[in-house]
């Protein structure tokens, strides 16, 4: 008997290599900063060295279906499948790009002394968020929330010289408490109706269901807060302009990316696990009638989009506003959830491997800038374009790949959204993300006028970045723009990573 548990636990352990990978990567950054105290070059390495060991046993087993952790009430509590990996991968490949921004980046080397806390923080923040897309259980899915909020928390306040950083995660603290409390009654409510905290069974218990009653209402709303807030949809949206503004640019960058992936995959996995009937030949989903979640998401995308849009307007910093960009932009993706088919769920994961790349490198780019002119004021960008001409035209192509237009990759992140809207015949809904789409065309080219057009009181001398970050623009250029013409692949990976394991 105990030779049969323990083949079970090696077979359980297998399967989760890339969160072990990233366990062992968090205890040898900790070793190595102790050892070597004063020493702290070598451990971005170490990270980076670590997440492409983890980026390979994703890969080896992209494919795999399987459960893990099984319990005597549940068929397991983590789900191995291509769904959960290509999140995986997202997150993997923007920590990757993340680490080479911190080394370029002037707030984080001001404070060279916490490295090695800052380096640990991140790859805490990797592995919760790594359990967040593939748990299926609703206690491992709030210990992972919970480990990314916590470490969150303190990397958003890493620069201590700045009084907006601690004001940032403080205000994070605050709001991501209220957040989690407000998740955490919700589990303790469909608990209480169904006995269970795993999503498979939780979805049995409600097949059998009589009706939905008030408390099943209250407590799929009150989960899906604390998810709507990791995702920074509105109305739950308002931490996001503050700490995305008093944040370093790099955890700002993370958190708009890494972390927003996550709350995507854990929201898709939530909804499509726990209230699914059936899914229909066209791949079209049918939840039970407990929860009208495709009018809910259909509500909170257009309240997102066009909050994020408007608010965008007024933004006279670069950092807030690409936060209500961000906002605006998980509006877009939600639309795809409300679709409520296999194929919008396609059209986010293009959608989000196009996203990490236009929004990294235009944080890439204001991250450069500040660190030559000390400022993200937008009217410190006046002469920008002529001063420092390839920070200034690569900005613009990310801005120009961010509104959705052609030939840039993020138009083909905005067509496959806009096909899914049409093939489920949500015309109104379509035209009013259209509508959305123009309005955010003004606020970024207000940037390109900026730096193009508009002259500087002040003489600007010519600048560049160095070529290690010059590269990386690079890097974070070509699939913007590779992927605007031949998306084919990006296509066929979506469509091969939209299977949920059991559905």
């Amino acid at each position: 008997m105990n030779t049969y548990n323990l083949n079970y636990l090696v077979k359980d352990l297998y399967l989760i290599k890339p969160e072990i990978t990233i366990s062992i990567v968090i205890v040898l950054l900790v070793l190595v900063d102790l050892i070597m105290n004063k020493n702290k070059k070598l451990l971005p390495y170490i990270a980076i060295a670590g997440l492409f060991v983890t980026g390979y046993f994703i890969i080896e087993h992209f494919n795999s279906s399987s459960f893990a952790f099984a319990t005597r009430s549940s068929i397991g509590m983590m789900a191995i499948d291509p769904f959960g990996n290509f999140f995986k991968l997202l997150i993997v490949l923007s920590s990757i790009l993340i680490i080479l921004f911190s080394i370029s980046s002037s707030e984080i080397k001001a404070g060279v002394e916490r490295h090695g806390e800052y380096y640990t923080l991140i790859f805490g923040m990797i592995l919760g968020m790594m359990f967040m897309v593939s748990s299926v259980d609703l206690i491992v899915i709030y210990l992972a929330l919970e480990l990314v909020s916590l470490s969150s928390y303190i990397l958003a306040g890493f620069t201590k010289q700045s009084l907006r950083n601690s004001e940032a995660s403080l205000k994070y603290v605050i709001y991501g408490g209220i957040s989690s409390g407000i998740m955490l009654f919700g589990i303790s409510i469909i608990y209480g109706i169904t006995g269970s905290t795993n999503l498979y069974a939780i979805n049995s218990v409600l097949q059998a269901a009589q009706g939905p009653g008030l408390a099943l209402y209250l407590s799929g709303l009150l989960i899906f807060v604390g998810i709507g807030y990791k995702i920074s949809a509105a109305p739950f949206h308002f931490w996001t302009p503050d700490v995305y503004e008093g944040a370093p640019i790099p955890i700002t960058a993370f958190l708009s990316i890494a972390s927003k992936a996550a709350g995507f995959a854990l929201l898709i996995r939530f909804i499509k696990i726990a209230f699914i009937k059936s899914v229909d030949p066209q791949g079209f989903w049918h939840l039970l009638g407990a929860i009208d979640w495709k009018a809910i998401i259909i509500i909170i995308s257009i309240l997102t989009m066009t909050l994020g849009n408007f608010a965008a307007l007024w933004q006279t910093n670069m950092k807030r506003l690409l936060a209500y960009s961000s906002i605006a932009h998980a509006g877009y993706l939600l639309l795809g959830l409300a679709v409520m088919s296999n194929e919008g769920i396609a059209a986010i994961i293009i959608y989000f491997a196009i996203y990490a790349f236009m929004n990294l490198g235009a944080f890439l780019i204001v991250m450069l800038i500040a660190n030559k002119i000390g400022s993200e004021e937008l009217d410190d960008y006046k002469g920008l374009g002529f001063s420092a001409p390839f920070l200034g035209v690569s900005l613009g192509i990310f801005l120009v790949s961010l509104t959705g237009l052609p030939p840039t990759a993020g138009f083909i992140g905005k067509l496959y959204i806009f096909i899914a809207l049409v093939d489920a015949k949500m015309i109104v809904v379509a035209v009013i993300a259209l509508l959305n789409t123009v309005v955010s065309l003004y606020y970024y080219i207000k940037v390109l006028k900026n730096m193009f057009i508009d002259k500087s009181d002040k003489e600007i001398p010519r600048f560049s970045a160095s070529y290690g970050a010059i590269a990386l623009v690079v890097v974070m250029l070509t699939p913007v723009l590779v992927l605007g013409v031949y998306f084919t692949p990006l296509v066929d990976l979506a469509k091969s990573s939209i299977a949920l394991l059991g559905l």
